[in-house]
């Protein structure tokens, strides 16, 4: 009598237990990818930054907050820096190739041929625009309105 009153319960525990797992293996495969059209799907990724690595583990891809500075200086003699967003795509060694920014201030996009000084730039910032080209001679051309 008192072995089928511990086999009764010890089913019950197990069936109790399988449920439980059971239920939450579903959870999971609702929120993981999506294999068609009409699977459950995240709608939101949310993070501090997101990077995309090869194969080899390298940075390919990035998104990033760069916090701004109000004391760094630039060349041309403007003061600070803005909070800005960048996304970067990089090639297999390393060189970004692609480098598109976004701050109040404005936004651009620079893309960079086989050596980094052959440059298409192109800006807005606060009521300026303008679309810099560079050869790999170091020849410029500036374009703005």
């Amino acid at each position: 009598m008192k072995l089928t009153r511990v086999l009764v319960v010890l089913t019950l525990f197990n069936l109790g237990l399988t449920i439980f797992l059971l239920a939450q293996v579903y959870r999971v495969q609702a929120t993981g990818p999506a294999i068609s059209a009409s699977d459950n799907v995240t709608p939101v990724l949310r993070g501090r930054e997101l990077e995309i690595v090869d194969d080899q583990g390298k940075v390919r891809a990035s998104i990033k907050i760069h916090a701004g500075d109000p004391v760094y200086k630039w060349p041309d003699g403007k003061v600070g820096y803005p909070e800005t967003v960048m996304l970067r795509l990089i090639d297999p060694n390393g060189r970004p190739e692609v480098k598109m920014g976004a701050s109040v201030e404005g936004g651009g996009l620079g893309l960079v041929g086989g050596t980094d000084s052959t440059q298409l730039t192109l800006k807005a910032d606060g009521p300026d625009t303008s679309i810099k080209l560079q050869n790999k001679a170091g020849k410029q051309q500036m374009i703005k309105p």
